[in-house]
């Protein structure tokens, strides 16, 4: 079969999946229902922890005369859809009209005069993953490296000239590609069997005098559904797929790595963690048998001092999760990293309803039964400050169990202060990313989930303002702006390009230099780099944006859907990286950002402030 990486790693191959009721800017309505049925009923997986607490409530398809371009030029999202990731979702007016030479996708540029390009490196070479990456910065004799990555697939540059950026390592799976079932089970020539490059936070250790690496290990976002023989391709159906995603033996948790330069020859193993709560020594975990839970998920949240805190899942009963191929609701762990080579479990935490056997509290979330919605964290908590200076609150992100706000100034004991439930926006995930760099100087902080269908087959993902600045009550304020194309362009909508059209996230806290009071830089898939100006939390505006082609010469076309996937921002040298499915971008904005760098850093990055 034809396995297709997708967007945020939710899911490989096709899938089914749907949306329930949504709201929001961009004309979010409730649409009629057309067509109630499945094609065939839900089929029991035989699993205890694949959650049958609500009776299957999947909408069905979408009367297409319901959302659309409207007269004015603007979007109309439909509310709820009947969604089919792997297919385009023509509508008048949009992609396939507008750009039928390219297949329905938008080759032109958009850009702010404020904004310029110093550089793109396209292609393949600089293009480790087409759908999604993460990236880290380190500097070692003088030279800045990024790393970019998604598990087996990464591209090591060195980027001290902003203007000529090289590959200096590049590692893949390709030569075992074609293996039946996990290819990453099988050792190739860059990766032992159940190794890759996971989901990495580096900082800088007193301890070791050097960085050091907290790579993510955990269970791929889907269940090999494939091996049901049902019309339903997920885990409500495929008993087999289930039962092999859970006989898998991979490490679930975390590895610990001294580097020693910038190559993966000079990674220098000094942990390997599991975060299965059954393990009797999880720094010794058995690795012969199946570990439960799901691993530790996305990039840690460690900055460098006594404290690490994971998203994760640490036994299979942490189940209460809609989504179609994953089978866990993630919430929390929290380390204790005073030494980085025998981390100690300090405390778990989640909210009421995640777990098996808390029927009452997931029955009452709206959620419950869609068989579409993301339950639980896929990133660790959010923290403004460090607990090491002084920081008291950790927001927590969690899809369809909305925003918490955790008291972890004892981090033996994760207590939460309160709860915001928010706007249900499905399909799509929700409660995703927290931007929380100007939370100690407004007290706000700015709450996101992200597009995963095409051509906005789903409600618009808004970004909230919350205010924060009493933490046990905090309320929606605001929305930053919808992007739109300037005047003149081919398209009055970003809609109309082709691909996913919505907010990811604004970079990661792991960037060197400290991030800009008032500015928030997002990337918003086919609308490219979104630069907010927030200077003003009650009038927040669009101040600058690059939105490139949707599409290079070397871009597969089953990779379009997803133009760009990430932006990492170096505040120490005022440039902005924008990853695309076609290589990268280096930007700057004199008027924004600060007079840029294009040359080594002043001082080498160490441990980020943010």
């Amino acid at each position: 079969m034809n396995v297709v990486k997708r967007r945020g790693r939710l899911l490989v191959g096709l899938v089914i999946v749907t949306v329930a009721v949504g709201a929001g800017t961009g004309g979010a309505v409730v649409t009629r229902v057309i067509d109630d049925r499945r094609e065939s009923a839900n089929a029991p997986s035989g699993d205890p922890n694949v959650p049958l607490v609500c009776a299957d409530s999947r909408p069905g398809k979408v009367d297409p005369g319901s959302y659309g371009m409207q007269n004015n030029g603007s979007f109309l999202h439909p509310g709820l859809t009947y969604v089919n990731e792997e297919e385009q979702h023509p509508f008048p007016g949009g992609g396939e009209d507008l750009f039928p030479a390219t297949g329905g996708y938008d080759p032109n540029t958009y850009k702010s005069d404020n904004v310029t390009v110093e550089a793109h490196y396209p292609g393949k070479q600089f293009t480790p993953d087409p759908f999604h990456s993460w990236q880290n910065i380190v500097d070692f004799d003088g030279r800045r490296y990024m790393f970019q990555y998604d598990r087996s697939e990464a591209r090591v540059y060195d980027i001290t000239d902003v203007k000529n950026v090289r590959v200096v390592e590049s590692l893949s799976r390709d030569d075992v590609a074609g293996v039946a079932g996990n290819d990453e089970a099988v050792a190739g020539k860059d990766w032992a069997a159940h190794d890759y490059w996971g989901a990495s936070i580096i900082q800088w250790s007193p301890r070791y005098n050097g960085y050091v690496m907290v790579q993510s290990f955990e269970m791929r976002r889907q269940v090999p559904f494939w091996m049901g023989d049902t019309p339903d391709k997920s885990k409500y159906a495929a008993a087999d797929g289930v039962a092999a995603a859970r006989a898998d033996t991979q490490l679930k948790g975390f590895k610990v790595y001294k580097l020693n330069g910038p190559r993966k020859k000079d990674w220098e193993l000094l942990a390997t963690v599991s975060t299965d709560e059954t393990q009797q020594n999880p720094l010794a975990p058995d690795m012969t048998k199946p570990q439960q839970g799901s691993g530790s998920l996305d990039v840690p949240q460690w900055n460098g001092g006594r404290y690490m805190f994971l998203s994760t899942a640490p036994s299979d009963d942490w189940s209460n999760q809609e989504y179609p191929t994953y089978l866990y609701a993630n919430g929390f762990q929290v380390w204790d990293m005073a030494d980085p080579a025998t981390p100690k479990l300090l405390d778990t935490w989640h909210r009421d309803g995640m777990v098996r056997g808390e029927d009452a509290a997931y029955r009452a979330n709206p959620r419950c039964g869609n068989r579409t919605s993301w339950m639980g964290s896929r990133n660790p908590l959010y923290i403004p400050t460090p607990i090491e200076e002084g920081g008291k609150y950790g927001f927590a992100a969690m899809g369809g169990f909305g925003l918490s706000i955790l008291d972890i100034s004892d981090p033996s004991n994760l207590r939460e202060v309160s709860h915001l439930d928010i706007p249900m926006s499905v399909s799509g995930t929700e409660a995703d990313n927290v931007d929380v760099s100007q939370f100690e100087s407004t007290g706000m902080v700015y709450l996101s989930g992200y597009p995963l269908s095409e051509d906005c087959y789903e409600p618009y993902k808004d970004i909230f303002q919350i205010d924060a600045s009493n933490p046990a009550t905090p309320h929606i304020v605001g929305r930053l702006p919808r992007p739109t194309p300037p005047a003149g362009a081919t398209v009055t909508d970003y809609c109309q390009r082709g691909g996913s059209f919505g907010p990811k996230r604004s970079g990661y806290y792991t960037s060197p230099g400290d991030p800009k009071n008032g500015l928030l830089i997002y990337d918003f898939y086919n609308a490219g780099a979104q630069f907010f100006d927030v200077t003003d939390p009650r009038n927040p505006k669009i101040a600058g944006y690059f939105a490139p082609p949707t599409f290079g010469p070397e871009t597969d076309d089953w990779a379009r859907s997803n133009p760009t996937h990430g932006v990492y921002i170096e505040y120490d040298r005022n440039i902005a990286w924008l990853m695309t499915n076609d290589g990268i971008y280096a930007l700057s904005s004199q008027s924004l950002l600060g007079t840029p760098n294009l040359g080594a850093p002043a001082e080498p990055y160490r441990t980020s402030s943010r």
